[in-house]
């Protein structure tokens, strides 16, 4: 290839080869522009799927914790009148000459159990049921052959659940 010499008009030099071979061509510099819109669309809907899968991972991990929070919340309100129903229970077990007190305690025992079937809370299974470590706590044991071994005879205090989770064990006795 020929070059003019700029201090002599007119007067071209021949470039050797070597240095002929190390400048770039022209056609290996221009880059496709549809290739190159392609290869940015590709990135940019890679980068779309991941911010996708990270959003929809938020909200899976988001509504998970506020059932959390739901339940532990209502753990906690119904932990709180447990006490009361014990003792509505207790009042239900007195003898009374007043019928309309004990109705009245009767309906109020009828619309605290009626809350509880509301947010789902579980009654569980005293006397009659086979003991479960996991939902009973053993307080007395007895050995008595008219019974079946594991057997619950008598219930102190009831138990409850909601769904899973034991809010209370029931504190029970039990045979054999």
């Amino acid at each position: 290839m020929a070059k003019e010499n700029g201090d002599i008009p007119g007067q071209t030099e021949e470039m050797p080869e070597e240095i002929l071979a190390d400048e770039p061509e022209t056609t290996q510099q221009v880059v496709d522009p549809m290739a190159q819109l392609q290869a940015d669309m590709i990135t940019l809907e890679d980068r779309l799927l991941r911010q996708a899968a990270e959003y929809d991972n938020f909200r899976k991990r988001s509504q998970r914790e506020m059932l959390e929070l739901s339940d532990r919340t209502k753990i906690a309100v119904i932990s709180a009148f447990l006490p009361v129903y014990d003792n509505l229970e207790r009042a239900l077990c007195q003898q009374t000459q007043d019928e309309a007190f004990f109705r009245g305690v009767e309906m109020t025992m009828q619309q605290l159990d009626a809350i509880f079937e509301k947010l789902n809370v579980e009654k569980i299974p005293g006397v009659g049921s086979v003991f479960n470590p996991e939902v009973h706590n053993a307080v007395m044991h007895i050995e008595d052959e008219a019974y079946g071994t594991g057997q619950i005879i008598e219930q102190f205090q009831m138990g409850f659940m909601l769904g899973e989770k034991v809010i209370r064990h029931a504190m029970v006795k039990v045979a054999n």
